[in-house]
């Protein structure tokens, strides 16, 4: 399972729509790692000036490597993200997680990240299981 979704959230679902905040705030409660990474990341492309940031850290366990892999390989869960944080997120292997700035999105720097040499160059051993 994805989300640990409270049942209040989950009655206001079948309601109708829900806010950005709710939905985001059960992200963070419910994948814990994946949001302290995606925070890290944010704050290193807030504090360094440049058009981005990457996280090359593994995550240290199965638990947490999961939590990242379902944050980003939703569209719903990636895309709250990206509002809240007002990034543009790219993902390659089980852990790099990188933050761009909008504008950034059509920079060489962006679009080598997201190529396919750049996910091969990315490879390694150790990340072929994750």
């Amino acid at each position: 399972m994805s989300l640990t979704v409270p049942p209040a959230l989950l009655d206001a679902a079948e309601r109708g729509p829900v806010s950005d905040a709710d939905f985001v705030a059960c992200v963070r409660d419910s994948l814990p790692y994946a949001w302290q990474t995606v925070s890290r990341v944010v704050a290193e492309l807030a504090a360094d000036g440049t058009d981005h940031a990457d996280n090359e850290i593994p995550p240290p366990g199965e638990a947490e490597r999961g939590q990242l892999l379902r944050a980003l390989a939703s569209d719903a869960i990636r895309a709250g993200l990206e509002r809240h944080f007002g990034v543009k997120l790219a993902f390659q292997n089980c852990h790099r997680v990188a933050a761009f700035r909008p504008a950034a999105v059509d920079s060489e720097a962006y679009r080598r990240f997201v190529s396919p040499r750049g996910q091969l160059l990315n490879q390694s051993p150790e990340l072929r299981n994750c």
